[in-house]
């Protein structure tokens, strides 16, 4: 197997490397990380078990044929500039940025680009991952990809129109999810004085019964709906509210993600447009 190289080694870059890692997807010889600030490189991998550390994204890119950019959208400029020497059509680029489009990219390096857009729920080795795939990427390639990431999720390739939607769902909706639970959470203290501690076990226990009544395919989420809420109970009555306030407001959650991604792509086509080839 080629050996594979991680740059950046931030929150989602560890989150990667230490699931692929746990699901024993990679072993630490296959890998080789670095990161802008190498300390954190060089702590990350003495905490994983002595991964390989490269001190520069040149030195990575002659040691890994495969290259996952775990960076911020505007270093790209900056990290293209400094590969330019060493890539060859031989490389494989794996982005999990969701900004950048897979053309912009292909048309600044000879290498095949595709996109994984991971979630945090990947650290459990579940939840899926979305992957995208540009033009000059194999059938060998979407393979080694989709065999890689199932180790950690459940891989589902997507098209560009549907990267905002399917990223807001399956990456940010664990927060969006976090926030409205931590809002019932937060009532429940409030109106009854029953303790945060009690209040966050039971709903964080909850949550994890309803997913695993999901996956085992026992309910859908109305037939779940339906089967908890008997006419006339108490949880209809508790529903009222809900029924009242909240439908349209993940409308709005997607009508501002969506307008904010399209700030972000022409800042960085802008940026990346005015920097020298």
């Amino acid at each position: 197997m080629d050996k594979i190289g991680f740059i950046g080694t931030g929150s989602m870059g560890s989150i990667l490397i230490e699931a692929l890692l746990s699901a024993k997807a990679l072993s630490p010889s296959q890998m080789i990380i670095t990161n802008r600030t190498i300390e954190k490189a060089e702590q990350l991998a003495k905490r994983l078990g002595g991964l390989a550390v490269a001190h520069s994204n040149a030195d990575l890119a002659r040691e890994a044929n495969i290259i996952v950019l775990c960076v911020k959208p505007l270093e790209y400029s900056e990290l293209l500039a400094q590969l330019a020497p060493v890539l060859t059509e031989g490389h494989l680029f794996i982005t999990i940025t969701s900004p950048i489009k897979l053309e912009h990219l292909e048309s600044k390096v000879p290498c095949a680009i595709a996109r994984v857009v991971p979630s945090i729920t990947n650290a459990a080795q579940s939840g899926v991952s979305l992957c995208e795939f540009g033009s000059r990427v194999s059938e060998e390639q979407r393979h080694y990809i989709r065999n890689l990431f199932a180790h950690i999720s459940t891989p589902v390739e997507i098209s560009e129109p549907f990267l905002r939607i399917t990223s807001d769902i399956a990456s940010c909706g664990p927060a969006f999810l976090s926030y409205i639970l931590q809002q019932m959470i937060q009532d429940a203290v409030e109106e009854t004085n029953i303790s945060p501690e009690a209040a966050t076990y039971l709903t964080s226990q909850m949550l994890i019964g309803v997913a695993d009544l999901l996956r085992e395919e026992k309910f859908t989420l109305p037939s779940l709906q339906q089967r908890v809420c008997v006419p006339g109970g108490i949880t209809g009555e508790g529903l009222i509210p809900l029924q009242s306030k909240f439908p349209g407001i993940f409308r709005e959650v997607f009508q501002r993600t969506r307008a904010k991604f399209s700030e972000d792509q022409e800042l960085l086509d802008r940026y990346l447009n005015e920097q020298p080839q």
